[in-house]
């Protein structure tokens, strides 16, 4: 039987500091004098190195510190002040920001979910609806597509999924922002047929999530197509988000897109997913839904777990029925091949 002298932690993939290879960086930079608020050196090293990995001529770079951040600056900045985001019932957008979103002023007009993901066809439907409807000046417009990839499910859109989204955003002249936060685990899946040059030749706005892929905090926007909005410093500001030791993002962004090392730690997250979902498995476990990423959604009895999780940490997701529950259990660029080993124990 494995000792267990800690809690095995599975709740998400931010619950690690940062990749070596970053610390090493910040520390050996550590007494550089630099400009701030992303004027230094390493910041515009990052961002050149982003657009080369997006293959877009175009791109538009800039570092935040984190998700929710980023989804309000962007959505707040590009929507006019009568139009709203469209988003699935699941969106994080939707969910998991506290009303981020509305509280700048910006609705979130919300779809059906499809295992996570917004149909396009529906999408078409839902803005030829609100245009045919006699009453839409009084409506808040739909202005902006918001998706992540993966999504909150775990699920992956496909590239001509995501390419049938795009053609409707074009077609109607507005903008689709893919959320990135877990982007690196997408792109690693196995079951991944796109690129990042794809994501960005497929969407205006995007952003490559560091906190969550081995960075201490951070997040890249990428405006696509040259497309960024005026005085994009000043609103920043006005939001409280601009950061004045700019620099320690642009390191870490740096770091992660030397020698291919975002690709490579998002590999690991994606190895260790595959082997819990092997070990739930072959222990006879039921799958709430087939995630291909990092992300695993297990039925678990409530008995059993109440008992797991005096040893393991794991995410509460959803009840399944009276005596169910639906659990996350979430690898990142850090899990190890020995927390699987012990988990296989404890099950």
């Amino acid at each position: 039987m494995i000792y267990i002298e800690f809690m095995l932690n599975f709740a998400s993939d931010y619950t690690e500091g940062a990749h070596p290879s970053i610390l090493e960086a910040l520390t050996k930079t550590n007494f550089e004098q630099l400009s701030g608020y992303g004027s230094d050196k390493y910041c515009q090293s990052a961002k050149e190195k982003i657009a080369r990995a997006c293959k877009c001529s175009g791109a538009q770079v800039y570092f935040l510190t984190g998700g929710t951040q980023t989804n309000q600056i962007v959505i707040s900045t590009m929507l006019k002040p009568y139009e709203g985001v469209i988003a699935v019932q699941s969106g994080h957008v939707a969910v998991h920001e506290a009303g981020a979103i509305e509280a700048t002023g910006r609705k979130v007009l919300t779809m059906p979910s499809h295992d996570g993901k917004m149909n396009s066809t529906e999408l078409q439907d839902y803005i030829n609806s609100f245009y045919a409807d006699p009453n839409h000046e009084h409506m808040v417009f739909p202005g902006m597509v918001y998706i992540s990839q993966p999504t909150e499910s775990g699920t992956l859109y496909s590239k001509n999924e995501l390419k049938a989204l795009s053609d409707i955003c074009k077609k109607n002249n507005i903008p689709l922002y893919i959320d990135g936060a877990r982007l690196g685990y997408a792109l690693q899946s196995p079951d991944c047929d796109f690129t990042l040059s794809d994501i960005a030749h497929l969407s205006d706005v995007f952003y490559i999530g560091g906190t969550k892929a081995g960075a201490l905090l951070g997040e890249a926007l990428v405006f696509t197509k040259k497309n960024m909005p005026a005085h994009f410093d000043t609103q920043v500001k006005q939001h409280g988000a601009l950061f004045a030791k700019g620099w320690v993002l642009g390191i870490q962004f740096d770091t992660l897109f030397t020698d291919q090392l975002y690709f490579k730690i998002s590999q690991n997250a994606i190895d260790r997913a595959m082997e819990l979902k092997d070990l739930f498995k072959k222990k006879g476990y039921r799958f709430y839904i087939d995630s291909p990423t990092n992300q695993q959604f297990i039925i678990l009895d409530n008995k059993k777990m109440e008992s797991l999780s005096k040893q393991v940490v794991f995410c509460f997701w959803e009840r399944y029925d009276e005596s169910h529950t639906v659990v996350r259990f979430a690898t990142s660029w850090a899990t190890t091949k020995e927390s699987i080993a012990q988990l296989a124990e404890l099950l």
